[in-house]
This record gives C-alpha cells, sequence and structure tokens, in this order.
C-alpha cells in the first residue's frame, strides 16, 4: 500500500551523477586539453559500439545533430520536411535553418507518435524527408516509415533525443535509418550537460558532419594547438561551430558505462507506475509494443477527463500541492504562435494531437529516484483520482 511521505518534495528530474563523473572531469581539466580531443573521439567509439553503429559524431546538442544530419542529406531551400507536430521545438526549428518548410504530421493516439497514415497524406512533389520523433523513447512503426520514405524517394532522419538506449524489432535505434540524433541535455536518460550525437551507416555522411560541425574545416583542424598540429588549415564549406568538448565526453564516457544500469531502473519505476495506476478508471498508462523497447525518458500520464471533476490543469496543480513536480510534452507544434504565423497553421488542423494534449502529462521518472520518492508519487496521484473522481 502506497503511503504518503510527509514534506517530500519531488523534481521533475534530478540527473544520476556520481564520482565516477566527477573523476572523469577532473581528470580533462589536470590534462590541460578541454575543447574537443581524445576524450571526444573516444566517446564516438564507444558510443557507436554501444548502439551497433558504423560512425558516430558528436557535436553540441541534439539540435545541432539534427541540423547538420538534415544538410548531410541534401535538404535545401524550398524543400518540405514532414515533422510530427508532437515535438519540441528543435525539430522543426532546423528545417526553417536550411530554407526549407517544417510540415506538420499528426499522431498515432495510442503511441504519440507519428502516424504513418497522415505522413502519406501530407506528401508532396516537394518533401525531401521526414523526421520520425520517438517520444518518450517509444520507437515509432519505422518499418511503414522507411516503405513510405523508399516508395517517394525520401531521406529519414530519425529525431532520437528520447531513445537511448530503446529497440525496434531487434535493432537498436540509431542503425535503423540513414542518420538518427540524440540529445544528452541534462534532463535525458544520458546526459553531458548540453550535447548530442549523430550516428550513420553512410562513410560520407560521417566525412560531411565531422567537417561541418566544426567551421566547414578538414577534419584535423582541432589538432592545430596541440604538439602534433600545424597552424595550417584549409576552410571546405560555410561550417558550423557545432563541436563538443572532451569535458563534456569525458562526463559522457562516464554516462555510457551506466547507460545499462540506468535503463533498468527506469524501467523498474514504469512498472511501479503502470501497476498502480492501470486498474484507475481516470487513468490511462502507456501502451508499448511487443516489438520494441523505450527507454523510458518519459512517463506519460493521460487522463481520461470524462471521469474526472477538473481539468489537466488543475491536475498538475494538485500534484503540486502535494509535492509532485509534473510536466507536460509537448504542446503542439501547430498550435505554437510562430508557425501559425509564418506557415498558416491553425487549431483544429491536427486533431489528435490536440486531443492527446489536453489530457497529457509526464509524472518525475529518473534512475536517481528512492523508494520512497516513487511510492510518494504514486500516491500523490492515486489521491488526487479519489479526491476529484466523478
Amino acid at each position: 500500500m502506497t503511503t504518503k511521505a510527509v514534506g517530500l518534495q519531488i523534481p521533475f528530474h534530478r540527473a544520476d551523477l556520481g564520482e565516477e563523473e566527477v573523476h572523469a572531469v577532473s581528470e580533462v581539466i589536470r590534462s590541460g586539453w578541454l575543447t574537443m580531443g581524445a576524450k571526444t573521439f573516444e566517446f564516438e567509439r564507444q558510443f557507436a559500439n554501444y548502439v551497433g553503429a558504423s560512425h558516430a559524431v558528436a557535436v553540441s546538442s541534439c539540435t545541432a545533430a539534427l541540423h547538420l544530419a538534415l544538410e548531410a542529406v541534401g535538404v535545401r531551400r524550398g524543400d518540405e520536411v514532414l515533422v510530427p507536430t508532437t515535438t519540441f521545438t528543435a525539430t522543426a526549428e532546423v528545417v526553417t535553418y536550411l530554407g526549407a518548410r517544417p510540415v506538420f504530421v499528426d499522431i498515432d493516439r495510442r503511441t504519440l507518435n507519428i502516424d504513418p497514415r497522415d505522413i502519406e497524406r501530407r506528401i508532396t512533389a516537394h518533401t525531401r524527408a521526414i523526421i520520425p520523433v520517438h517520444f518518450a523513447g517509444t520507437p515509432c512503426d519505422m518499418k511503414e516509415i522507411m516503405e513510405i520514405a523508399a516508395r517517394h524517394k525520401l531521406h529519414v532522419v530519425e529525431d532520437a533525443a528520447h531513445a537511448l538506449p530503446s529497440d525496434y524489432m531487434g535493432k537498436r535505434v540509431g542503425t535503423i535509418s540513414e542518420v538518427t540524433a540524440f540529445s544528452f541535455y541534462a534532463t535525458k536518460t544520458l546526459t553531458t550537460g548540453e550535447g548530442g550525437m549523430i550516428t550513420t551507416e553512410n562513410e560520407e555522411y560521417a566525412r560531411r558532419l565531422q567537417v561541418m560541425r566544426l567551421h566547414g574545416i578538414g577534419r584535423d583542424a582541432w589538432k592545430r594547438y596541440g604538439a602534433e598540429g600545424s597552424w595550417y588549415y584549409e576552410v571546405l564549406e560555410a561550417g558550423f561551430k557545432y563541436n563538443l568538448t572532451d569535458l563534456q565526453a569525458a562526463l559522457g564516457l562516464a554516462q555510457l558505462a551506466k547507460c545499462d544500469g540506468m535503463n533498468v531502473a527506469r524501467e523498474r519505476i514504469a512498472g511501479r507506475y503502470t501497476k498502480a495506476f492501470r486498474s484507475l478508471e481516470a487513468l490511462e498508462v502507456p501502451a508499448i509494443s511487443l516489438d520494441r523497447t523505450t527507454s523510458w525518458h518519459l512517463y506519460v500520464l493521460r487522463l481520461n477527463l470524462d471521469q474526472l471533476r477538473i481539468d489537466r490543469s488543475r491536475f498538475i496543480r494538485e500534484l503540486a500541492d502535494r509535492g509532485v513536480s509534473t510536466s507536460v510534452h509537448f504542446i503542439p507544434l501547430h498550435l505554437q504562435p510562430v508557425y501559425q504565423r509564418d506557415y498558416h497553421y491553425k487549431a483544429g488542423d491536427l486533431p489528435a494531437a490536440e486531443r492527446e494534449y489536453e489530457r497529457s502529462l509526464s509524472l518525475p521518472i529518473y534512475s536517481a529516484m528512492r523508494d520512497e520518492e516513487i511510492e510518494h508519487v504514486i500516491w500523490a496521484v492515486s489521491d488526487v483520482v479519489s479526491s476529484c473522481s466523478r
């Protein structure tokens, strides 16, 4: 039986950091080499091995990863890129960096991922690429998406900001499509504070990504301040300042060594939530298909509002009053002012995403959660449901 922990305040997220990370970063500081160097390349090597990819390219954020990936596959001004409306703005904004147009796609109401049927409806002669977003860590229907892309000769760039480690039909996310972008932001399943990674099986793309992440300068430009380096460099393309640092990479290496253990902890928390909530008529727990696994980056609870006397906003306030911080993922992009202004989207355009947004909230789920915190979240959610059911 769950119980209330008096005075407990549970944050939405707490990074799982320990002495391993402190030691790794201290070692880099003592080395005197702080920016991109040997640690970054070792992080790339180990990350590629972890997901089973041929190439991994470390960058400063998942936003940078998506931008570079779209540039590498050839998205240009005037193109259209299909993006789920249920995602963070970065997924769409990178499309605009290249002068292309983000075209929003509705979601599957069961999975909250991009709906392959709606992808088909929104393809035009200008469509160049699809960005499936593995929402909350649950892989999209990649078999259907890859088949659609092949029929229409489209590129697929996966937004796997939530999906480390996740698997689809026996394949690790990061090895399925042409290019995959990961996030190491502070709240992610593996963190470097800020940072990202791109994986690909295409050697030509990998070389392009390596050059473009550091001003378009030849691949060994980073060496020019070291003993083995040279003052001479050549700028091959008009690139970007998107490299990762050795300080961040050291943190990433320490986190990568713990990644499986942290994932097991998240699975355990999700299992306890689901066991506690699935019998409550006012709640809908996440549904994970048998052919895939999720990283459990988010635990998204959906409210059956017809069973409650309160709306989602009030439910969140009630949880806050009981010491539980929550969040909402995500406000659909077609409802955001910038996309309504620039691309003439309006409420009602993508109804499935709007309906699910209005009844969704994300509970705390992170590997550093203590048992008393998990029990307190379960108590708080159950107490709000009990107090506010019709």
